[in-house]
C-alpha cells in the first residue's frame, strides 16, 4: 500500500495575533495603533482575509490525506516526511523559510493577499491553489486504485515526457525546480538556503577572511592571485552574499544594480551570483575579487581570520552557523532543489 499523503500547510502569525499578544486587549491594540496613525479595522480586515484564505485551502486538501497546521515559529522543530505536500499560505519569504527544511516535496506557494506580495515564490491565488489540490486529490484516488487493482502509479505521479531537469510532475501537478544555495564548514556543519546566504561579522563590523573562488569574476590583477583557475585574495570587508537565481530579485539584485548590472542567473538556473560588500583595500587586504559566478561544480571558499564569522541564509539571522578563526566556510549549488507547484 502506497504511504498516505499528508499536507502540511504553513503559515506565519499576522499582525493582529502579535498585536494582541504584545498588548493583552483589543482595547489597549487600538490605542497603541491610533497613535502612530493606524486603525484596528485595517489591521482587522487583513488578519480576516489572510484566515480565510487559508480555511478555504484547508478546506480544499483530499479527504484521503492526512493534515498537519505549522507555524512559522515551529519550522524548526517539525519533521516534513518524504511524501508530504507542504502548502504555505503567506508571504514569498514564508516559501523561503520553508526550502532549507525539504528535500523534495512539491511546494504550493499560496498568496492570500495578490497585489500585495510580489508573488515570486507565492504564484498561486486561492482558487488556482484549490483546484490544483483537487487535481492532486484525483491522482490519488487513481493511484489507490491502480495500486488495489495490481496497476502501476503507486507513487502518484503523472507521465511527464522529456524531464528538462527545470520542470518535472508529481500527482498531476507541474513543478518548476528552484536551485537552492548551501553553505557548509569544515566541522560538519550544514546549512542550506533558498534565495541567498550571507558570511560576516555577526555585528556587521570589518569581516576579515581569505577568499577563494573558482569560476569566471572580476578580478583584475592587484592583490588577487589566481592558481589555475581559482582566484584568491585576502579581504576585509561588510560581508559576502552568495545567491541564487530565486534570490536574484531581493538583496542581490540592489548590489547588482550599484555595480552596472551583472547578469543574474535565472531561478531554476544551476548557478550562483557573489558579490562581496564593501571591501577595503589596504596594505594587507584587497578589493579585487568582489564579485562572480558559480556554477554547479564552482565553490566559493572563506576562511576566517577574524574571532568570529557567521552564515546565515534567506535573512534568518536566528538560524546561523558560527565559524571561529582558521575554519573554512565553503558555498556551493545545493544538492537539493525546491519543487515549487506551478500548475
Amino acid at each position: 500500500m502506497p504511504l498516505q499523503r499528508r499536507a502540511v500547510v504553513v503559515h506565519r502569525r499576522t499582525e493582529l495575533d502579535e498585536l494582541l499578544d504584545r498588548h493583552a486587549t483589543r482595547g489597549q491594540a487600538e490605542f497603541f495603533l491610533r497613535s502612530r496613525g493606524r486603525t484596528l479595522a485595517a489591521v482587522q480586515e487583513r488578519h480576516d482575509t489572510v484566515t480565510a484564505a487559508r480555511a478555504r485551502v484547508a478546506a480544499a486538501i483530499p479527504e484521503e490525506w492526512r493534515r498537519a497546521d505549522v507555524e512559522r515559529a515551529d519550522l524548526g522543530r517539525f519533521l516534513v516526511a518524504p511524501e508530504d505536500v507542504v502548502v504555505v499560505v503567506g508571504q514569498d519569504g514564508l516559501v523561503a523559510n520553508v526550502a532549507k527544511y525539504l528535500t523534495d516535496q512539491p511546494v504550493l506557494g499560496v498568496d492570500p493577499e495578490p497585489g500585495t506580495n510580489a508573488g515570486a515564490l507565492v504564484r498561486l491565488d486561492v482558487p488556482t491553489a484549490v483546484g490544483l489540490l483537487q487535481r492532486a486529490g484525483r491522482a490519488t484516488r487513481a493511484a489507490m486504485a491502480a495500486h488495489e487493482t495490481g496497476g502501476r502509479g503507486t507513487d502518484g505521479r503523472a507521465p511527464s515526457g522529456p524531464d528538462d531537469g527545470a520542470t518535472s510532475h508529481v500527482l498531476g501537478l507541474r513543478t518548476e525546480d528552484l536551485t537552492t544555495v548551501r553553505a557548509s564548514l569544515d566541522d560538519g556543519q550544514v546549512l542550506t538556503a533558498l534565495n541567498e546566504v550571507f558570511v560576516g561579522h555577526p555585528s556587521h563590523q570589518s569581516a576579515r577572511y581569505r577568499i577563494a573562488a573558482d569560476g569566471p569574476g572580476d578580478a583584475s590583477g592587484g592583490r588577487g592571485v589566481t592558481r589555475g583557475s581559482v582566484r584568491n585574495e585576502r579581504q576585509s570587508s561588510s560581508g559576502v552574499i552568495v545567491a541564487t537565481g530565486a534570490g536574484a530579485t531581493g538583496w542581490c539584485a540592489s548590489i547588482a544594480r550599484e555595480r552596472g548590472g551583472r547578469r543574474l542567473p535565472g531561478p531554476t538556473d544551476p548557478a550562483l551570483a557573489w558579490f562581496v560588500r564593501e571591501a577595503w583595500p589596504s596594505p594587507a587586504t584587497g578589493a579585487d575579487l568582489t564579485e562572480g559566478l558559480l556554477d554547479a561544480g564552482g565553490e566559493l571558499r572563506l576562511t576566517v581570520e577574524s574571532d568570529q564569522l557567521v552564515v546565515f541564509g534567506d535573512g534568518v539571522e536566528s538560524d546561523r552557523l558560527v565559524a571561529s578563526w582558521g575554519q573554512e566556510v565553503t558555498v556551493r549549488v545545493g544538492e537539493n532543489r525546491l519543487r515549487l507547484v506551478v500548475g
